[in-house]
């Protein structure tokens, strides 16, 4: 479908329109939360304004600006816009607009945007569809996912387009969409007769979760029950109207952040009591239960690691749980899960681990891989001295030989120390008897 027409939206002005439609952002300036695209010198900006648009694929939460930022770009570089669904459309579909879009190419030389959204829901070989269209550059394709492009988007295609992420968006960006709705008389609510007061627009922002449609939809809500000039607005009455429970939540939603605090830090102190109470006041206060297994699961990947492996399954477990159920019955998933990471033995050394690694690439970004255990398919890269002198480990006693693994510039570093803690305890001692068998090893070769 065509997304721009008569007044810019596909939607005749006749017909109502949800406030979040109203008030898209018509140009860059108006996107929040994405400046490490769209600010000064960021890449997609330089292309949108240089009008050298690539193929892409915005891989972004809901609500985060995927199709904000396609029709930006399409009203910035005036080109054709087509509005694609993944969900409700088909391949079939897809082959009518590509055909015209392809006409209008031969004819005038112009490309047209064919926007896909949820592009991760066609299949492997519906995605092949795309592939000698976007080579040709009959259209520019612009995907939008919420699920990881690695996984979900074929490599070919993948090949084909830029990556761009988007961030969720805070719960700041939030409010200031809030005020901006609150503010403009030509789309949003300029004309709204009450004030809303600050800790409700906090609270709104808050559980809206980083999806700014969702933010406004709430503020929607709200306007429309208190239409009224003169009408009292509070936490209680919003809380009635939402149907869910409100604490106090501080400007800018400190509070929210105050308490995600508090509960991280008293599961990583092993506090089991601290840890429920922060995990019940949460709860209370209306905060989505799914953000909180989300922080549970970075718990126990971050403060237990492999101290306790099976941490992460009962996180991951109390997830789906929760995801299953919904509450009240999920919330003690939620509450088990808590009681267990708190009583888990304590480990960050995977987590110190990897950020050492990280700086390690990054200092060292380009580090050949050592010959012997490049991989060689073909004969010439054999002749190159690809794989030459590896050494196959199930060949071997124990199925272990001495051979180095790392770059030549990185040999001999140590990034992972692990503690004396639960399991890791246990991989402490594997790790020492592996590195015996090498000194053994070592001795043994110059001996002969």
């Amino acid at each position: 479908m065509e997304l721009f027409e008569d007044d810019k939206t596909g939607i005749s002005s006749g017909q109502p329109r949800p406030l979040a439609d109203k008030m898209r952002p018509r140009n860059i300036s108006e996107v929040l939360g994405q400046n490490h695209l769209l600010g000064e010198g960021a890449p997609l900006k330089v292309a949108i304004e240089s009008r050298q648009i690539p193929s892409m694929i915005l891989w972004g939460p809901p609500g985060s600006g995927k199709t904000t930022i396609a029709t930006v770009i399409a009203k910035t570089v005036e080109t054709r816009f087509i509005f694609f669904s993944a969900v409700t459309s088909g391949i079939k579909d897809a082959r009518l607009v590509v055909n015209e879009a392809e006409k209008e190419w031969q004819h005038y030389n112009k490309q047209a945007i064919l926007f896909v959204d949820e592009i991760h829901r066609f299949n492997k070989a519906q995605q092949d569809f795309f592939l000698p269209h976007v080579e040709k550059g009959v259209i520019i394709l612009i995907g939008a996912t919420t699920e990881n492009p690695s996984f979900e988007i074929i490599s070919p295609l993948l090949s084909r387009c830029t990556v761009f992420t988007l961030n969720m968006l805070t719960g700041g960006d939030i409010k200031k969409l809030l005020k901006r709705a609150l503010a403009d008389k030509e789309r949003g609510l300029g004309d709204y007769p009450n004030q809303i007061p600050d800790d409700v627009l906090d609270y709104l922002a808050s559980i809206s979760d980083g999806d700014a449609r969702r933010g406004l939809s709430y503020l929607e809500m709200i306007t429309a029950h208190f239409s009224e000039k003169g009408a009292e607005i509070n936490m209680e009455a919003v809380g009635k109207i939402l149907q869910k429970k409100t604490m106090l939540y501080d400007k800018s939603g400190e509070e929210h952040y105050n308490l995600i605090s508090a509960l991280h830090k008293s599961v990583r102190g092993s506090d089991v009591d601290a840890s429920l109470y922060w995990l019940a006041r949460m709860l209370e206060s209306g905060e989505d239960p799914m953000y909180l297994a989300r922080r549970l699961v970075r718990m126990a990947v971050e403060d237990v690691g492999v101290a306790d492996p099976n941490a992460l399954t009962i996180a991951l477990n109390a997830k789906e749980t929760y995801h299953f159920l919904g509450s009240p019955e999920g919330d003690l998933a939620l509450a088990e899960c808590v009681v267990y990471l708190a009583t888990a033995p304590k480990s960050n050394k995977i987590y110190a681990a990897f950020n050492a690694v990280k700086r390690a690439v990054k200092d060292n970004p380009s580090e050949p891989v050592p010959l012997h255990i490049r991989n060689a398919p073909t004969g010439l890269m054999k002749d190159l001295g690809y794989g030459r002198d590896y050494k196959y480990a199930h060949d071997y006693d124990d199925a272990f030989v001495d051979q180095e693994y790392l770059p030549e510039r990185l040999t001999g570093r140590k990034f992972y120390t692990p503690s004396n803690m639960g399991f890791e305890k246990k991989i402490a001692e594997r790790m020492a008897w592996w590195q015996k068998k090498k000194k053994e090893l070592g001795k043994k070769g110059q001996d002969d």
